[in-house]
């Protein structure tokens, strides 16, 4: 899936040069700090919003349906407003016995950061760039020393006097000319992740004139410094257009460099870690097409490397007289070869890493003397180092049998220091500095947990369950040590499972808060995610996507078979694409399940995919299927859960909504709990949020990141009948 409007693709791409697999576009990972039957009696529940306007036939493949609740869609409705607030209103005064809780974890959160800090800086050329962040404030300062490290500091944004006023802020774009003068930066501030770009004379602090709008994350710069090249979104938000633009010009005289008609691909825009080429990438969710330029002479026409083949997926970096390429033509986990930049045809390939069925090749990047490869084995990445002068290779070492790494936090090429982040569910987040001739490693900051924390208290492993059809589903798990397992547990089951985007399990000074009140917190690895390759994908994509409903369940079942918690005291949580799968094995398995937590759930499945018009439609036919097919149709109409919601008892269950969001409209989960308020037997505690001035990511800063998930925690801990402590 391709990575044009990825929030997570694209601040790896700023923090390094690490080409990986491509993202998805309904895709978001739950942070691992957020969050999973008790009865829960509630009073006065909000009425079910009729069908005030006339309901919505509709009818395919001579399965006709009815939608009582169609009319939510219109967001420039006062009444699908008031609607939504009054929902609000319900959720507050049914969790404002939680608000003592909330606060009381909140500050939990708070006393556990460093609120006044700095990241560790970046050096390029004479320069070393970082972020800090300062107590009180909900967004970073951008800042930069020339030198040394030990140089004047100078503040080049503050992102807290952008924000001011504003309900909701994103930095998307953030990005420094070669020469060090002119700073990019892009801002949303509705959390439809839309950016407006300014451009910022650093030498004067004066903002340049012209700015660009309804810009996307794909953006570099030419080495000229007055040349920047970015993508814009169609009105299906799909990026669709690369722009040329020089410094001082107004945008309608921008130079439209390409254009992608084809709705099942988004465009993306990227600079090598060489520095010598921009690269545009033209992605669908299978397939590929990689464009060229020399940063030299941006105003040249762009090369196509290799037209598009369909479900043949590739990406390059470049090194030198060469081009590495990244292509599935010979299996689904890619494989590598070289080629002269001269003369790049197919013909000239030389293999450098071969397929392998049970190793993904995830991400490749060059330096000036050294080739780094980022692999999946067994769910874990190992990062191989060739060195280009003697072929001499080797993998770095981890010290734990379940953690995640990812390179970044590098941008310069003739270095042989590659910086990698490492954690666990027990190790913060650690950067390390690896010197790649030596095979040393300098820690060079750990994230602080203040308070004592000590991993030596708690427990992880990795377990493995077996799904309905005999696959092993690997699950990660983590516990405070002394845990009896006596099914007493309350426990917090993570899932997400789509666009092949793993689940890694990384560390969260948040989950604490949980771990200490005697929580179990595990991830369910199930297919459709990357955890094992992208086969693993396959296996719970489009025609199999049940698998991954049935790996999440096994996977549960694992859990209270081997006494870790019991079905009450069992809570899960997902979000976006996660937030089906919250869905459907609620509707499979309510007893399964003490609370429900389902994040910005893409739950409408049916009647999403079946309209051509919404964002984000099209390019996700190669991820769940196109309806207009009717065996897609109907595998689809068979899971969708608005569709197959029955009469019958739920779990306690928390529903999040964005206004603004751009990936899944907010009208899905509101649609679902409207739904659900008709349908559910019994008094168990159901409850939409939404958040009326953001979109698909919540709330903006991390003060309003904080207690947004103490009040998922405090929901959870009241959920689950434990005390409210």
């Amino acid at each position: 899936m391709p990575p044009p409007n990825r929030v997570n693709e694209a601040s790896m791409l700023k923090s390094g040069k690490m080409t990986i697999h491509k993202l998805p576009v309904r895709a978001w990972i739950l942070p691992i700090v957020m969050l999973t039957s008790s009865v829960i009696s509630v009073t006065a529940e909000p009425k079910p919003p009729l069908a005030r306007k006339e309901p919505k036939a509709i009818e395919l493949h001579g399965d006709k349906r009815i939608d009582n609740y169609f009319w939510l869609r219109d967001k420039s409705s006062p009444e699908v407003i008031k609607y939504l607030e009054d929902e609000n209103k319900y959720t507050e005064e049914q969790l404002a016995d939680t608000k003592p809780l909330q606060e009381k974890i909140y500050k939990e959160i708070v006393s556990r950061i460093r609120e006044t800090d700095m990241g560790v800086p970046m050096k390029r050329d004479d320069y070393f760039y970082y972020t800090r962040t300062e107590q009180g404030k909900n967004y970073p300062i951008y800042c930069r020393k020339k030198g040394s490290v030990n140089g004047a500091e100078e503040i080049l944004l503050d992102a807290n006097q952008l924000a001011a006023g504003q309900k909701y802020f994103q930095m998307g774009i953030y990005s420094v000319s070669p020469d060090h003068k002119i700073l990019a930066f892009g801002t949303d501030v509705k959390g439809d992740e839309e950016f407006v770009v300014r451009f910022k004379d650093l030498a004067t602090g004066d903002l340049l004139p012209g700015q660009l709008e309804r810009v996307t994350y794909g953006f570099a710069w030419a080495n000229d410094n007055k040349t920047v090249f970015y993508t814009v979104m169609d009105e299906a938000r799909r990026p669709f257009k690369v722009f040329r633009y020089q410094l001082g010009q107004k945008q309608t005289d921008a130079h439209e460099v390409f254009h992608e008609k084809d709705q099942r691909f988004t465009v993306n825009i990227s600079r090598s870690h060489s520095n010598a080429y921009i690269f545009l990438s033209v992605d669908s969710a299978t397939t590929s097409e990689v464009h060229f330029v020399k940063a030299d002479t941006p105003a040249d026409g762009f090369t196509v490397l290799y037209p598009r083949q369909q479900d043949i997926e590739y990406q390059v970096i470049h090194h030198d007289a060469e081009f590495f390429v990244r292509v599935s033509d010979t299996g689904k986990n890619f494989r590598l070869v070289r080629v002269p930049v001269n003369n790049p045809d197919k013909k000239n390939w030389q293999e450098v890493l071969p397929h392998r069925r049970e190793v993904m090749l995830e991400g490749v990047d060059a330096f000036k003397d050294h080739l780094l490869v980022m692999e999946r084995d067994r769910g874990l990445i190992n990062l191989r180092i060739r060195k280009f002068s003697t072929g001499a290779e080797h993998f770095v070492q981890f010290p734990e049998p379940a953690y995640t790494v990812s390179p970044g936090g590098y941008v310069e090429y003739d270095t042989n220091i590659l910086r990698f982040t490492y954690s666990s569910l027990v190790t913060p987040s650690s950067v390390f500095d690896y010197n790649m001739d030596t095979k040393t490693r300098e820690l060079k900051k750990q994230q602080e947990v203040l308070g004592g924390y000590d991993p030596a208290k708690y427990v992880s492993e990795r377990l493995n369950a077996s799904a309905s059809d005999g696959t092993k589903i690997p699950i990660s798990i983590v516990y405070r040590r002394g845990l009896k397992k006596d099914g007493a547990n309350p426990a917090l089951l993570n899932g997400y499972g789509s666009y092949g985007i793993p689940s890694d399990p990384g560390f969260s000074s948040a989950r604490l808060s949980l771990l200490d009140r005697g929580f179990v917190f595990a991830i369910a690895h199930i297919r459709g995610g990357g955890d094992l390759g992208k086969y693993w994908h396959e296996d719970g994509r489009m025609l199999k996507k049940r698998n991954s409903f049935t790996d999440f369940i096994a996977a549960a079942e694992y859990l209270i078979k081997e006494k870790y918690t019991q079905p009450s005291k069992l809570a899960i949580i997902g979000g976006s694409a996660g937030g089906l799968l919250m869905g459907a094995v609620t509707n499979m398995r309510p007893d399964l399940f003490g609370a429900v937590v389902a994040k910005v759930p893409f739950v409408d499945v049916l009647n999403t995919m079946m309209d051509a018009t919404l964002p984000l439609t099209v390019g996700e036919y190669e991820e769940w299927g196109n309806p207009a097919d009717q065996k897609f149709y109907s595998y689809m109409r068979s899971y969708s859960p608005y569709d197959n919601l029955e009469s019958q008892r739920f779990p306690n269950m928390l529903v999040t909504a964005g206004l603004n969001d751009p990936r899944v409209s907010y009208w899905e989960p509101a649609k679902w709990v409207a739904k659900l308020r008709t349908l559910k037997k019994g008094d168990s505690l159901l409850v939409l949020k939404t958040n009326m001035g953001a979109g698909h990511f919540g709330e903006s800063g991390r003060y309003n990141q904080f207690k947004e998930a103490a009040f998922d925690y405090a929901f959870i801990i009241k959920a689950l009948g434990l005390k409210l402590e």
